[in-house]
């Protein structure tokens, strides 16, 4: 039948045209019965609300041109160029393991079954084809195999000897001799289209282009799999690189190298960057946690964290040679916990014999250590990666020629070469900004090579306070006290900074007996003998710390005086080499907590900002925290800092909230909340926050005014995460300004600031790391977008890493000589430093002020033994859990730069 299907009658009605007609009356109605027709009642239409009109997606924006200013310099980096032609297709099919006891997990397993396929099956399933297979259910090959669903059958003798814990058909398999007999199910997905890859010369990454790269990274990965190399995502490491570094605590450090192919200006490009990883020390399980724990006893061993540690790692029985996972532990004490042992008596009969298993079990080699490293493993970890840039292209250049991709008989189906030579670049220098010294500014100076110093310096414009004290929780003395609080004040009283030197009466060093208390309890009996000797409570504290910040005491310190007391207070850690420069960083951050700056741009000092001075600015910066590694029950920290005093962008403060576990996204941007008097929507939201500090900051020719411009620099999010940065997080910033004002909307320029990426930049013609100011925007970056890296720190250990800026948005068309210019110029006021840092001032502080307040967190956690997930007090509902308030900083303090 053509056209639409006829529609079967309604029920009780004559599917016509005319009047409807009643249906037939029920059976057994007395003869006569006339059924009545009843009008129905009248519906009334339910009233529809008008929807907003949907906000129209933002993408990031193209690239406006390329960068003029700085002097031009010639450069190597990281990449590889890459020359294809004539590409094939690819196809992709779901590949489904299966064995008896279910299907099958472990990707070591799941690569040797697929390796025994291709054994097996390579020229007749396979058709000849090499396929690159990504260890779970995603297979790839080039051209297509000749049937579209295929099922095969291999026998894998080793796998009747791999994990499993309490797999009684497996030991009898391995006892037996027998093969595990596997079931592979491979069906087509969908075909990827390689000639995508062209486009990337035009400029044009699209989803199908990026399906295309994500089939050459598979290839890499499989590339390096088939040398028993130790896979982390486009990681891959291997002992034989590099000899083990012993970082303690049962972990090592193991060398290895990252590699994946990059879309660029130049085509396509093959980044490859020297790595590390962490790994569990192979050896008995008993001496692990020993070393893990640093103790001497099995019986001073905390299970608790025992548990946590071991929680995934695949360990071997010694008595049965059998290889398990381990799940978690017991609730038997070992003695009450026993297993039966079969063992051969003298007479050659069997027994059984009840071992305790922990000092029968060995861990297995190559497995990462994913848990948080102490200070001492993370010195180690940067102290044996640091490697001169000419010694790093050495090695790059070496691993390059071992892997010999160009022989990658998938690469070479694909028709694709690789250089093996680092890829030639051209960059530029950018002149650094002359900075302000001197109250008022009276002094002036062009930093050298990205640095400048405060000898016979004074602050730009110095604080001032009357009263302080010094609080001791070291071994030190009470004269020794006295002699740092000296000369603590006297390097302040050369820099501007003046107040009286300090009475021994004002030192409180910790009573011994208190040493053993919590950390909790330490700062609370602390502070109980300060009130009981000071007749008033003091501007300034001084706490001398035993360690850095890893410190028990540091949370507990900082959130009992931050939170509750109000006090600006400074910690530092006593050494052996305290000398001028040491004191003078101390006294910068003294400085600026209470108000002051220690120096400032000349262009801000005569308003002549390229593109900011003109218009109220306010300069953001935006970062979440989710914690250290090992702690995933505790909730991630969102940090927002301000500019304030426009037209000045030295000065800062912030806004910190937690929101859920992991969330990369900030949640708290726009918070609508209603009045309990009338009702009305109040924004309780961090923008809203700071909208009026900065409303309220301006100098006092400008006082009052709203920006009309924002600059916002995000940092910590992924390519993958731009869409949501520019759809979630700026529509929330712009109903946080829509809500102060109805119709108030500023211009935005949104860029992204990534650290964590695999590019670095050498000097072609010079040893050493590339100069302070160096930034480049052609050749390796995105073939479309609008990106730049970044160098504008002076590298003095190590290899430079640059900073990778992505500008999303530029509505207030600053172009791109300004933009990077307000970036280089943003890297020199961090008033905590005196030297050019390598990322701008906003992000670095974002990131202080989130660490700084996670530590209020860890003062709850040492005050509490319950974790986050158990407790129940001062939540906030926030999406698919209650997420703990943050202590609120104190009206005397939140203002302030209390982060540096």
């Amino acid at each position: 039948m053509s056209g639409e299907e006829a529609l079967p009658p309604a029920m009780g009605f004559e599917a016509t045209g005319g009047e409807r007609h009643l249906p037939p009356p029920p059976p057994n109605l007395p003869e006569g019965f006339v059924p009545q027709r009843v009008p129905l009642p009248v519906q009334q239409s339910t009233p529809q609300i008008p929807e907003e009109p949907p906000i129209p997606r933002i993408l990031p924006m193209t690239r406006p041109g390329k960068g003029r200013a700085g002097r031009p310099v010639k450069l190597l980096s990281n990449h590889f160029g890459v020359v294809f032609s004539n590409l094939k297709d690819s196809f992709h099919y779901n590949v489904t393991i299966s064995s008896d006891r279910g299907p099958i997990t472990n990707k070591t397993l799941l690569r040797k079954i697929m390796d025994k396929v291709k054994e097996v099956y390579g020229k007749t399933v396979l058709d000849g084809k090499e396929f690159a297979y990504d260890g779970e259910k995603s297979m790839y090959t080039i051209g297509a195999l000749p049937r579209v669903n295929t099922e095969c059958t291999v026998f894998l003798e080793e796998a009747a000897s791999g994990s499993g814990a309490g797999d009684n058909q497996r030991k009898k398999m391995r006892r037996e001799g027998r093969a595990e007999k596997f079931k592979v199910e491979i069906n087509f997905a969908a075909k990827i289209s390689m000639k995508s890859l062209e486009a990337v010369l035009r400029g044009d990454v699209s989803d199908r282009c990026q399906d295309a790269l994500r089939v050459l990274d598979i290839i890499l990965r499989q590339h390096a799999a088939r040398k028993s190399y130790l896979l982390v995502r486009q990681s891959f490491f291997h002992w034989s690189f590099a000899s083990l570094v012993d970082l303690g605590g049962g972990v090592h450090g193991c060398k290895g190298y990252h590699v994946s192919f990059r879309p660029s200006q130049k085509g396509l490009s093959l980044n490859m960057d020297v790595s590390t990883t962490m790994l569990i020390k192979h050896g008995h399980l008993i001496d692990f946690l020993l070393a893990n724990q640093n103790v001497d006893s099995p019986r001073k061993i905390d299970w608790l964290k025992a548990r946590r540690v071991l929680k995934g790692v695949r360990i071997k029985a010694l008595h049965t040679n059998m290889e398990f996972k381990v799940l978690g532990f017991s609730e038997n004490i070992c003695k009450e916990q026993l297993f039966s042992l079969k063992v051969r008596n003298q007479n050659n009969q069997e027994t059984e014999s009840p071992p305790k298993t922990i000092e029968l079990c060995e861990i297995l080699p190559g497995q990462r250590y994913t848990k948080g490293l102490t200070t001492a493993q993370r010195s180690s970890v940067v102290e044996q990666s640091r490697q001169k840039p000419e010694n790093r292209m050495v090695v790059l250049q070496k691993t390059m020629e071992a892997n010999d991709y160009n022989s990658d008989p998938l690469l070479r189906a694909c028709n694709i070469d690789v250089d093996r030579q680092l890829m030639a670049i051209d960059g530029r220098i950018l002149e650094p900004p002359e900075l302000k010294f001197g109250q008022g500014g009276v002094g002036e100076e062009f930093p050298q090579r990205g640095r400048w110093n405060f000898h016979k310096k004074t602050m730009v414009r110095p604080a001032n306070f009357e009263s302080w004290a010094v609080v001791n929780f070291t071994k030190c003395n009470v004269n020794e006290c006295k002699r740092i609080a000296d000369n603590l004040q006297q390097c302040c009283y050369r820099k501007g900074l003046k107040f009286d030197l300090i009475s021994v009466g004002q030192i409180f060093c910790e009573n011994q007996r208190d040493m053993r208390a919590t950390p909790v309890d330490r700062v609370d009996r602390m502070l109980n003998q300060m009130k009981s000797k000071l007749s008033k409570q003091p501007d300034f504290l001084l706490c001398l710390l035993p360690e850095r910040k890893t410190s028990d005491l540091y949370g507990p310190w900082k959130k009992k005086f931050l939170s509750e007391m109000g006090i600006v207070n400074q910690c530092m850690v006593p050494s052996k080499k305290m000398d001028d420069q040491f004191y003078t960083s101390v006294a910068l951050k003294i400085n600026v907590k209470f108000g002051g700056l220690n120096s400032f741009l000349s262009l801000e000092y005569n308003s002549s900002i390229p593109g900011i001075s003109s218009q109220p600015t306010i300069i953001i910066g935006m970062d979440v925290s989710h914690g250290s590694p090992g702690h995933g029950d505790t909730p991630s920290i969102a940090a927002v800092v301000s500019s304030r005093e426009w037209p000045m962008i030295s000065s800062y403060r912030a806004s910190v909230r937690t929101q859920s576990r992991k969330v990369e996204m900030i949640e708290a941007l726009y918070k609508p909340k209603p009045l309990e008097q009338d009702g009305k929507m109040m924004d309780v939201g961090m923008i809203n926050e700071l909208l009026l500090d900065f409303y309220s900051t301006c100098k006092s020719s400008h006082l009052g005014q709203k920006p009309q411009q924002m600059v916002i620099f995000r940092d910590g999010v992924s390519d993958s995460q731009f869409d949501q940065v520019l759809n979630v997080e700026l529509q929330a910033i712009l109903k946080a300004c829509n809500h102060i004002e109805n119709g108030y909307r500023p211009k935005v320029t949104l860029i992204i600031a990534q650290k964590n990426h695999h590019t670095k930049l050498f000097q072609a013609n010079a040893s050493g790391n590339v100069q302070p100011g160096t930034v480049v925007d052609t050749q390796i970056c995105h073939p479309r977008n609008f990106d730049f890296f970044m160098c504008p720190q002076n590298g003095s250990i190590g290899v430079s890493r640059p900073t990778h800026y992505h500008v999303l948005l530029d509505e207030n068309n600053f172009g791109v000589d300004n933009i990077q210019f307000l970036v280089h110029a943003l890297s020199y006021v961090n008033q905590r430093s005196t030297t050019a840092m390598s990322t701008v001032a906003p992000i670095n502080y974002a990131h202080l002020a989130a660490a700084q307040m996670q530590q209020f967190l860890k003062a709850e956690d040492l005050s509490e033994s319950a974790s986050w997930s158990r407790r129940g007090e001062g939540l906030v509902a926030s999406g698919r859990e209650n997420i703990p308030e943050l202590p609120k900083l104190h009206k005397d303090v939140c203002t302030s730069m209390f982060f540096c």
